[in-house]
């Protein structure tokens, strides 16, 4: 018997729903960085086994909504919940859990899909630490189960994906086995400078980097040749961005092609311009232009 299915990631910002996206994989499908609200948009990763397809779906951070962009987000984290076959929840040890939170948690234990509640970052905990969130879920009914894990190493990843496939029904593949991911190539190169400039940016030009890729083409040699405009939302930031002297694009163009090169197993030219666009998050023709449709999740 072959089962197939969809399980959603969800969770608060920074809980490293990604990290155990890309750790189920086995590649890197999600970008990653300390910053909360790193994810904007649902990305599937695909997990082939010998008798299961699990289509993993990341899906942005729980959070208050303060722009177009954020409502966005959110609108993606509920059309991800609908429909599918599991939910997984994940809360980490480094971050309290407050009451609110496990209501949360509790109104999502009674929709259709069953849900598995991950403890993440548990190789860095205290098991008095674990024990107690633990204690504080034991009395929501309808979770499938409780599992500690460490996105980072890999603790106990294949219990849970033990776990996640009994949630699958039978069915057969829907995507090939070499797939990793729905997401085109040229959405992962623009993720992957993103990564980079979030990562070196630091609290500099807080959250409002957007990456369009302009040109994406390939020579007769193989070497494929990359342009894209970070965009930012002040003049201000521009010149962060830039750098002294271009230091600072430099850096994130170059640190953001070593990971294009292994993506695409080939020399790449990567070149990076700066753009402001003013309260771009907020604009919606700016955000279909950096690929947020709406409309794609009603």
């Amino acid at each position: 018997m072959f089962r197939t299915g969809f399980v959603t990631i969800i969770g608060k910002p920074n809980v490293g729903k990604s990290t155990l996206t890309n750790k189920l994989v086995g590649d890197k499908v999600s970008i990653v960085s300390f910053r909360p609200q790193t994810t904007r948009d649902r990305i599937l990763g695909i997990v082939n086994g010998e008798d299961y397809q699990l289509i993993v779906v990341d899906t942005p951070g729980i959070h208050s909504p303060k722009n177009r962009l954020s409502e966005y987000m959110m609108k993606s984290v509920s059309s991800s919940v609908e429909g599918v076959d599991g939910v997984v929840y994940v809360i980490a040890c480094d971050k309290r859990l407050e009451e609110d939170e496990v209501k949360q948690i509790a109104k999502y234990s009674k929709g259709e899909a069953p849900v598995v509640v991950v403890i993440n970052k548990c190789d860095e905990a205290k098991q008095e630490d674990i024990f107690k969130r633990m204690d504080m879920l034991k009395d929501i009914k309808n979770i499938v189960a409780i599992i500690p894990i460490s996105a980072r190493t890999g603790k106990n990843i294949d219990m849970l994906l033990e776990e996640l496939v009994k949630l699958l029904p039978e069915g057969e593949a829907r995507y090939e086995e070499d797939e990793m991911t729905d997401k085109s190539t040229s959405f992962i190169v623009s993720e992957y400078i993103r990564e980079k400039a979030l990562k070196l940016l630091g609290d500099e030009v807080p959250y409002g980097v957007g990456v369009v890729i302009t040109k994406f083409s390939e020579r007769e040699n193989g070497i494929v040749d990359i342009e894209a405009d970070l965009v930012c939302e002040k003049q201000a930031h521009k010149s962060i961005v830039i750098g002294k002297g271009g230091a600072m694009i430099k850096e994130i163009s170059t640190k953001a092609r070593e990971d294009i090169e292994k993506l695409l197993g080939t020399q790449v030219y990567l070149n990076l311009f700066v753009r402001v666009k003013e309260d771009w998050r907020n604009n919606p023709v700016v955000l279909k232009n950096l690929g947020y449709k709406e409309d794609e999740l009603e």
